[in-house]
């Protein structure tokens, strides 16, 4: 009868560990795209800085600027780790490759401290984007695995913990291509 109750007592506190182990990780996954939020955010902030400052050289090139504004706000719009939110920030990155494209027909664009600065300041963003990224689709690979494991997914299934889904910018064609700019 003793073992039973040792069996028994064993079973609980494996149980609690894998359980405590499914809440770290979800709430890891949870923090990482709250990173990726936060580089958003500023990358969102960037954006309207950097429009208007190229508007001032390159007037008669509107559909660029239509395109990183429209481009911005679907990507704004977008909620959560989703593919749809990843397709919007595709997007919103080729539309800036268009601006930065445009800016080498404009040599006093390009020697300009406010577009030089800005431009800084979004490559640094896209950066620690990347980073972030990389950080939440670690903990996310962390969260299915286990999830995906025996003996855990038993746990995983009765508590209702279920896989997150990555968030992978490269699955689009434009985000992965040169942009040609054409005057």
């Amino acid at each position: 009868m003793i073992y039973f109750w040792i069996i028994l007592g064993v079973l609980v506190l494996w149980a609690v560990y894998i359980y405590n182990g499914f809440v770290t990780l979800r709430n890891r996954v949870e923090e990482a795209w709250a990173d990726i939020e936060v580089q958003l955010k500023r990358r969102y902030d960037l954006i309207p800085n950097l429009v208007n400052t190229v508007k001032g050289y390159a007037t008669h090139e509107g559909s660029v600027f239509e395109n990183v504004t429209k481009a911005r706000n679907m990507a704004m719009g977008a909620g959560g780790p989703t593919a749809e939110h990843a397709q919007a920030e595709n997007m919103l990155t080729g539309a800036l490759k268009s601006i930065f494209a445009l800016a080498e027909a404009y040599p006093d664009l390009k020697a300009n401290t406010n577009f030089l600065e800005l431009q800084r300041e979004l490559s640094d963003t896209e950066n620690k984007i990347q980073a972030a990224r990389r950080f939440y689709n670690a903990n996310v690979r962390d969260l299915n695995t286990k999830i995906e494991s025996f003996p855990s997914n038993v746990l995983a299934k009765m508590f209702s913990f279920g896989q997150k889904e990555f968030f992978d910018l490269a699955d689009n064609d434009a985000a992965q291509n040169p942009v040609a700019v054409k005057f």
